[in-house]
């Protein structure tokens, strides 16, 4: 279950507006050397008033259950977005109480996506996109042409493991159980991979869907397995981000002690656009106006959404999304709820506007933070 209604975060009296502060050059663009064209989003007083038409503050005000049913049973649809509202349910599906809180969040991500996309200078089209984020969003989404589907993948969302069923079912693969380190490129075929002309039929005609999480959640999920296990990226990463933030840091830290509040304040400073893709936002990574899904499934039941889209796709019946390692341990909602509660609040201020159209079009509620919910 998420935790209690979350609350969004003003700015305290006499502080400056959210995304006012002033900014460090983004490493990331520092070392591309990109000037880059503006990014496609809206304007703060544009979300407020898409936030406001869409319902994001009655679900917020309610608060969403993690724990849902599966959603009901439809049949992929490859004339409009059937998770959007465009493709009728089958008739004969009755919803029981507890689906009340699934079609709030259903609804509040078809109006908010309908909403902003429809602005001006919101792409249509992955041709519409700048090159730079065109190139993002067609290397981030896997084609099965055997099964004629489209995933775009979000790390930390379960993509290693979607990565496998991928292979699975391309015949790499005997089961989702084999025990190997997974590859996150061989065997497996990119949009970015295959001609225009091909790129367009498989978006125009294939079955098309991502998984998304909470998107501070995957933030602390990605924190504690890149800086606390992968030595690469301490080493490319929380060198650089200890010799930026934290003072008397030295020429060479070791970047294996990053703070969570360290890595906040590099965010910060970073361009979304130019991001590593475990803390890009899923905005940018799989551009949801610019492709229209037919299903955007959820982390919080993730099991139950990843075996209906198999079913959708008539993946064989011995294909199944893989179990969860009895060992794993995923950031959880009480552990960011610690880690938030432990942040200065007004670097969240400045982290939130980032990922503000993951929160608002996949229906995530916004921290809350204030010292009532922080000392329950």
């Amino acid at each position: 279950m998420f935790p209690r209604p979350l609350t969004p975060l003003a700015a305290p009296k006499g502080a400056e507006p959210l995304g006012r502060t002033p900014r460090r050059a983004p490493l990331s663009r520092a070392r591309a050397g990109l000037g880059g064209p503006p990014l496609l989003l809206p304007s703060m007083l544009m979300f407020a008033v898409i936030v406001a038409s869409s319902g994001l503050l009655l679900m917020i005000e309610r608060g969403i259950l993690a724990e849902m049913k599966p959603l009901p049973l439809h049949p992929p649809s490859h004339k409009g977005a059937a998770w959007r509202g465009t493709a009728p349910k089958p008739g004969g599906l009755s919803l029981d109480a507890g689906d009340s809180d699934l079609q709030v969040r259903e609804d509040v991500r078809n109006r908010t996506l309908r909403a902003v996309c429809g602005q001006p200078g919101m792409p249509r089209d992955p041709w519409d996109l700048p090159v730079g984020q065109r190139r993002t969003l067609l290397r981030h989404i896997l084609v099965s042409d055997r099964y004629r589907f489209l995933y775009c993948y979000v790390p930390k969302v379960a993509c290693s493991n979607w990565k496998r069923v991928l292979k699975v079912l391309a015949g790499v693969l005997d089961n989702v159980d084999v025990r190997l380190k997974m590859d996150h490129r061989s065997d497996l075929v990119f949009l970015a991979d295959l001609r225009p002309e091909e790129i367009r039929y498989r978006l125009q005609h294939y079955f098309k869907f991502l998984f998304v999480r909470d998107p501070l959640e995957r933030l602390l999920s990605a924190y504690r397995n890149k800086f606390g296990e992968i030595r690469e990226y301490q080493q490319r990463y929380g060198a650089e981000i200890v010799r930026r933030y934290r003072a008397g840091a030295g020429p060479s830290p070791a970047g294996d002690d990053v703070t969570f509040p360290e890595f906040l304040r590099y965010l910060v400073d970073e361009d979304p656009e130019h991001m590593n893709e475990h803390w890009m936002p899923v905005y940018h990574l799989c551009q949801p106006c610019a492709v229209h899904y037919d299903f955007v499934g959820s982390y919080e039941r993730l099991e139950a959404d990843a075996n209906q889209v198999l079913e959708w796709v008539r993946a064989p019946p011995h294909v199944r999304f893989p179990a969860r390692q009895a060992w794993y341990r995923p950031a959880s909602p009480e552990s960011l709820h610690y880690h938030l509660c432990n942040a200065p609040r007004a670097l969240l201020q400045d982290v939130l506007p980032k990922y503000i159209l993951d929160f608002s079009l996949f229906a995530y509620p916004l921290p809350n933070v204030t010292k009532e919910a922080c000392h329950q």
